[in-house]
């Protein structure tokens, strides 16, 4: 659950970064910022659905026991 926090911290960074270099217009920046919020969200939801999965896992194996 660590993993999904953190990555989900980093798109916020890069989200606000996004929003502040298209402001500025800082081209350049704006496209490192928006791939790397791509990224760091593709990432929160790997980790996040990663997460549901396991704790899935283990409510079955509780149930069958």
């Amino acid at each position: 659950m660590k993993s999904h926090k953190y990555w989900s911290l980093g798109a916020l960074f890069c989200m606000l970064g996004c929003i502040y270099s298209g402001i500025k217009k800082s081209m350049t920046a704006h496209k490192y910022f928006a791939y790397s919020s791509l990224l760091c969200m593709g990432m929160s939801i790997y980790s996040g659905h990663i997460v549901a999965q396991l704790s899935r896992q283990k409510s079955k194996i509780f149930i069958m026991n």
